[in-house]
């Protein structure tokens, strides 16, 4: 069998899927733009648009025109793997950025399958739903106008998947009977409780399970992943806690939402509006993945907070990690974590809520055993890679053999 992966980022989503099937003895080619990492036994293909974005364009349309600008350079590139005799069996991408648009232009009898990530919405998820942050109707109509690339591709799929039910009832109705839900897989062997883990902060102490840590984890601290709500609870919960450290990580870049006003990065901000922090407050900007395993390992208490929005694997490897996970009590979280069951359910917009819970989930780290132990059989029975990688895979020969 021949497959076609597209993503902007390789390999994304597909880090699992893409080279289990090369391993199978399939054909995989992976078209993704330059610079990315090449899977084992992938073969890369890199594409890059011929020109930015136009400069003043209508801002509705600038998401628009990108999406374009990445379809139109990855038909090209399709079009000469056609020329070089390649025809895939299946297409499989993830339309977030525009690359999937022209793909069955390219290869007309080839099935298509999208991971349907997220469809922007004017309200009932993400936009609006932060007052702080919110840029009135404007937000609306540009979310409307954003989802016109995302709505072409689900109509050109053939089938297409979500990682959570959230995310699938996020798209038009009239579409949702093409959408399964499938989760990308969490490797609970990799991503497994150690006792003995231990996680040297850059520049500071080797923390052990022994000592009282609370953790944080986004791609980058900012208001959609609830760094706010999080910097805002910290003096509380510090003072409260006073042997208590407190790891943060992620990136001073943008993934989502806007910049603060005035420029700058969210993390200086929300610095300047706290106040000065003790040394016990560990920022430690991006780290490597084996590192990151080590921190979710001998953490006491993992504070998870998002927007209604893409559910973060994070979140979903600490539980599989055997971490005491406090996650907001928002969509999607709520489809996962049930409140004392496999794990707790803070307040997003209450720093106080979540303070008074974190430290009291710190206070109490010793005698949740039940609740780790919870987490962690929810993601093993329902998250667990090898089931996802089977469903994935049948979804997939399914689709070929009925082209």
């Amino acid at each position: 069998m021949k497959v076609l992966f597209v993503h902007q980022n390789c390999p994304g989503q597909f880090k699992h899927l893409a080279p289990a099937l090369a391993a199978e003895g399939h054909e995989v080619v992976f078209v993704t733009q330059k610079g990315k990492p090449t899977p084992e036994g992938v073969r890369k293909v890199e594409y890059e648009p011929h020109r930015k974005v136009t400069p003043k364009i209508h801002p509705y349309l600038a998401a628009t025109e990108a999406a374009v600008l990445n379809g139109q350079a990855v038909a090209r590139v399709a079009f000469a793997l056609r020329r070089q005799g390649f025809q895939p069996d299946v297409m499989i991408g993830n339309p977030g950025w525009g690359e999937t648009l022209f793909l069955k232009d390219v290869w007309t009898d080839a099935p298509l399958i999208s991971l349907s990530e997220f469809y922007y919405n004017g309200s009932g998820s993400d936009v609006g739903f932060d007052p702080e942050f919110s840029t009135g109707p404007d937000a609306v109509l540009r979310a409307r106008a954003r989802s016109g690339p995302h709505l072409l591709a689900i109509e050109a799929a053939d089938v297409a998947y979500s990682p959570t039910e959230w995310q699938r009832v996020q798209f038009p109705e009239a579409y949702r009977e093409k959408i399964r839900v499938i989760h990308d897989g969490i490797d609970t062997d990799l991503v497994s409780p150690d006792p003995n883990a231990r996680f040297q902060v850059p520049q500071g102490p080797m923390l052990t399970r022994a000592d009282e840590v609370l953790t944080y984890v986004a791609r980058n601290l900012e208001p959609y992943r609830g760094f706010h709500s999080l910097m805002r609870a910290l003096p509380e919960i510090l003072a409260r806690r006073p042997d208590a450290h407190v790891v943060i990580v992620g990136g001073d870049e943008l993934s989502y939402g806007s910049r603060p006003r005035d420029g700058g990065a969210w993390r200086e901000v929300m610095q300047a509006e706290v106040g000065p922090l003790p040394a016990r407050v560990h920022f430690t900007g991006r780290i490597p993945y084996a590192d990151y395993l080590s921190l979710l390992q001998v953490s006491s208490v993992h504070l998870y907070l998002t927007y209604p929005f893409v559910l973060s694997w994070s979140m979903l490897e600490a539980m599989s990690a055997g971490a005491f996970v406090l996650g907001s009590a928002t969509a999607p979280v709520l489809e996962v974590i049930e409140d004392g069951v496999n794990g707790w359910l803070v307040p997003f917009f209450d720093p106080r809520g979540i303070a008074l819970r974190a430290s009291e989930a710190l206070e109490r780290r010793n005698e949740v055993d039940a609740i780790r132990a919870a987490a962690r059989e929810t993601i093993r029975s329902r998250y667990a890679l090898g089931d996802c990688l089977a469903r994935q895979k049948a979804m997939i020969h399914e689709v070929v053999a009925g082209k």
